[in-house]
């Protein structure tokens, strides 16, 4: 066992280390990260439109809130344009922010990179087209959002990467005076890269223009971004991210930081999807992805953290009074394990480098996966997790939360799959009681 945590630290440790800090790595996950409080808030805001404002919502319902309220449904329209300023421009954000964030990495101006990045995907954008009725032009609004989100990442990594790179070019600076304004000053300083980058995204425009009337965006995303997204609709290919996140967390390294960059690419469209379906429907039953990475692993599979490791802290509870020092650890870790929050269980027990829980460790979010993907999309008892939930939510109030608030059976579901991971923890949990008395024995007779 020794040899092969050897083997771990040494090759797998570093190799996960570097792809972590890999300055294009990071700018993507960290700017996903950012769009984060906006799409969740987004949700939030449907969720109640539809369980409070809907007549035939969950609360609404209950509360018998079209009776109190004269003509509930129609203040529905209220808040329906909300989606409008979160997911519907969702491409508009990542290609500003993924510029920003790999200029703050290189250390160039983030602001200019970011707006630069923007007009370099208007640049690109296809053309206005004429209306129907002949009235008068537009653009369209299909890549504004999830489907357009290829090409704000790549176009603003490259943005960010030659206007950063150009900037530290004394031959293209044009220097002001000392008495001008720094912010104008370090505007200057960039005006040539920038005319460079916006003609070169000119040059790219006219020539896939040529090639397609829709331009590059049609291109890569019938290219790129659909094949992905088809991978993505796949329940093996969510176990097998499932399987490399635990096992980094293994190594000591945060899987799902880690992996966050590749999986927004791939998952994003597919949320973003779903919640334009129910913000249309009212109702999270039909959504074009009922199983992707969020609405399974996330709503399912994380109770209590990474490893559903609330199932671990319960399972020491039940049989891992003996072990003192365990038992003590899973005291401490049990309110931040409630929230998802497992860290204090993760390097406290430890889970990292032990390889007493590694199986369970990856088993347990596997079995819940499954159970969720089961009840989503075999036997169709509960309605897909569309709305975007809280990472901090409990995790047996996130399929219900998730799925609109009106289904019982996803609050059956989730108390299942906490229920699930006690089980599978706990002949573990026996079997770390015993190797510690065991070890406690020997180092008493010495």
């Amino acid at each position: 066992m020794d040899k092969m945590q050897n083997f771990m630290e040494k090759y797998f440790v570093p190799l996960a280390a570097v792809i972590n800090g890999q300055r294009h790595v990071a700018a993507v996950r960290d700017a996903f990260t950012l769009t984060f409080p906006l799409t969740m808030a987004g949700s939030i805001v449907l969720l109640i439109n539809y369980v409070f404002l809907d007549p035939s919502g969950f609360v609404a319902s209950l509360l018998h809130l079209d009776k109190l309220i004269p003509n509930l449904a129609s203040y529905q329209s209220i808040l329906s344009s909300v989606i409008n300023g979160t997911t519907n421009i969702i491409a508009l954000i990542i290609a500003f922010l993924v510029a920003y964030q790999l200029a703050q990495e290189m250390k160039g101006d983030s602001v200019l990179c970011g707006i630069t990045s923007l007009a370099v995907y208007f640049i690109l954008y296809p053309g206005a087209k004429d209306f129907a009725d002949k009235s008068g032009s537009g653009l369209s609004t299909t890549y504004f959002g999830a489907q357009g989100l290829f090409v704000a990442l790549i176009f603003g990594l490259i943005t960010a990467e030659i206007l950063c790179r150009l900037g530290r070019c004394e031959k293209l600076r044009i220097k002001m005076p000392d008495m001008v304004p720094p912010a104008v000053a370090q505007s200057f300083n960039l005006l040539i890269p920038i005319m460079i980058v916006m003609a070169l995204s000119g040059v790219v425009n006219f020539v896939f223009s040529h090639v397609t009337t829709d331009g590059i965006q049609v291109i890569i995303y019938n290219a790129i971004q659909s094949p992905m997204t088809s991978l993505g609709n796949s329940m093996g290919t969510i176990l097998v991210f499932v399987v490399v996140q635990q096992f980094l967390w293994v190594l000591g390294i945060h899987g799902p930081n880690t992996l966050s960059a590749l999986r927004s690419v791939i998952w994003a469209e597919q949320g973003n999807a779903n919640l334009v379906y129910v913000a249309h429907h009212g109702s999270a039953w039909g959504c074009p992805y009922p199983v992707n990475f969020t609405s399974i692993n996330d709503a399912f599979g994380n109770g209590g953290g990474s490893g559903a490791t609330l199932g671990l802290i319960i399972a020491i509870f039940i049989v891992g009074r003996r072990n003192k020092t365990q038992y003590s650890i899973a005291k401490m870790s049990l309110l931040p394990g409630i929230f998802n929050i497992n860290e204090p269980i993760i390097f406290g027990l430890p889970i990292v480098m032990n390889p007493m829980y590694l199986i369970p460790f990856i088993l347990t979010p596997i079995a819940c996966d499954m159970i969720g993907y089961f009840a989503v999309a075999i036997v169709k008892i509960i309605p897909p997790i569309a709305y975007s939930v809280a990472w901090t939510t409990p995790e047996v109030l996130t399929p219900f939360l998730g799925s609109g608030a009106n289904n019982f059976m996803s609050l059956v579901v989730g108390v299942l799959c906490l229920g699930v991971s006690v089980l599978i923890y706990l002949p573990f949990v026996m079997a770390s009681n015993k190797a510690a008395l065991m070890k406690g024995a020997k180092e008493s007779e010495s």
